[in-house]
């Protein structure tokens, strides 16, 4: 009876509350003149903070036409721009500035749905050994890590040499599928200094005077980890605030990529920084570096990536 009454009590505030607020609402539009999105556009600038707003208030509006205006196809925003400023009765030639500022929202709205569709595809997708391009891949992401080491063979111990547990790497992508290998190619490729030398350090062992344990771990391996850290930032929204602040449209792979890169650094600067035991204790540094990033996250302003920020690209949107 208890646990009734509370849902009870629950639902009442829940319903409470909501007409309040759409009564507040309501009250805001006639003493200012302006509904709720331009009071957003007009009053917050450009990055995660608006877009956040923007999204929140058309999800929640009582309007399904608002309400699916986040997930539209991206060649149809337009056409949903001006369906919002007919719906809310927005003169385009008084609030020129309005529409540009919704596309821009919108575009990093519908775009960041639209990643996650894709790197689910990836992380959907297993590796093939049977798969020419699987294997280009395979063999690229040694030659950007090893270039003058040259592999001796296909299947073969030199694979534990750049952090993967077998001679045959095509098992350890089974977690998050291609997308852990299409990460591992691009952090090697295009931060090529940095991925080196965090490889190289992963092979060094250090040791404690006390314990003599080693706080070496494996590079591969511990790339496919975060990249299920980033999969599940991406999936659970968190990381709307930095992509809604570096991408002035709609983010992409390539900043999912970025970031992936980012985190791999920071995690393994974190990692020496904790000065774990042994590699044992992997999870809970992990656990406690996702923590950390999540915090950062809470931020409407943080960028994780600074040299990727577009604050230029977003002060006229």
């Amino acid at each position: 009876m208890k646990h009734f009454l509370r849902m009870f009590i629950q639902v009442c505030l829940y319903f409470y509350c909501k007409f309040l607020w759409r009564c507040l609402k309501f009250v805001v539009r006639k003493l200012t003149g302006r509904c709720e999105l331009q009071r957003i556009c007009y009053n917050t600038k450009p990055g995660a903070a608006r877009t956040m707003k923007i999204e929140a208030s058309l999800k929640g509006s009582k309007s399904k036409r608002l309400q699916t205006s986040v997930s539209v196809h991206p060649d149809a925003i337009e056409k949903t721009i001006d369906d919002i400023m007919e719906l809310k009765k927005i003169n385009p030639d008084i609030n020129p500035q309005l529409g540009v500022s919704l596309q821009a929202c919108l575009l990093q709205i519908v775009g960041y749905r639209n990643l996650v569709v894709e790197v689910e595809k990836l992380r959907r997708e297993p590796y093939d050994s049977e798969n020419p391009q699987h294997e280009e891949m395979l063999l690229k992401l040694w030659k950007c890590l090893k270039p003058n080491s040259p592999l001796k063979a296909r299947i073969s111990k030199q694979w534990c040499e750049i952090g993967f547990q077998g001679d045959d790497p095509k098992t350890d992508f089974r977690g998050m599928g291609l997308l852990g290998l299409y990460n591992l190619v691009y952090f090697a490729e295009w931060d090529t200094e940095v991925a080196q030398q965090v490889l190289s350090d992963s092979l060094q062992p250090k040791y404690r005077e006390v314990s003599k344990k080693e706080l070496s771990y494996s590079f591969a391996i511990v790339g496919i980890n975060i990249t299920d850290l980033a999969y599940n930032l991406l999936v659970s929204g968190a990381l709307k605030t930095h992509f809604y602040n570096v991408a002035p449209e709609a983010p992409t792979l390539t900043h999912f990529q970025q970031t992936f890169c980012y985190l791999m650094h920071e995690f393994h600067k974190f990692w020496v920084e904790e000065d774990p035991l042994d590699i044992m204790e992997f999870n809970r540094v992990r656990e406690k570096f996702h923590k950390r990033i999540l915090k950062q996250l809470q931020n409407p302003e943080m960028a994780l990536c600074p040299h990727f920020a577009a604050s230029e690209s977003l002060i006229n949107m």
